[in-house]
């Protein structure tokens, strides 16, 4: 799942380490357009409903915190 992850982010906004920075969202390596894409991006790559409230920073500050997201959000979709 983390490898999906990597390349969704690389094919977003590439360039950036994605695999050791914390701040992603603080120090704008992903920014509000970047957003704008990755959401939908990782609904579909990962068949989960992202809902509007957990689109804050720390849910995206990191691939940790987004891996996450997403498996909370998976399982929730499972109960």
């Amino acid at each position: 799942m983390k490898e999906q992850l990597l390349e969704v982010l690389e094919d977003i906004n590439p360039g950036v380490d994605y695999e050791n920075c914390t701040t992603l969202i603080t120090d704008r390596h992903i920014d509000s357009l970047s957003m704008v894409a990755l959401v939908p991006e990782l609904e579909d790559t990962f068949d989960i409903e992202i809902p509007p409230v957990e689109i804050v920073a720390e849910n995206f500050n990191s691939v940790d915190a987004m891996l996450s997201l997403i498996e909370r959000l998976q399982e929730e979709d499972l109960d």
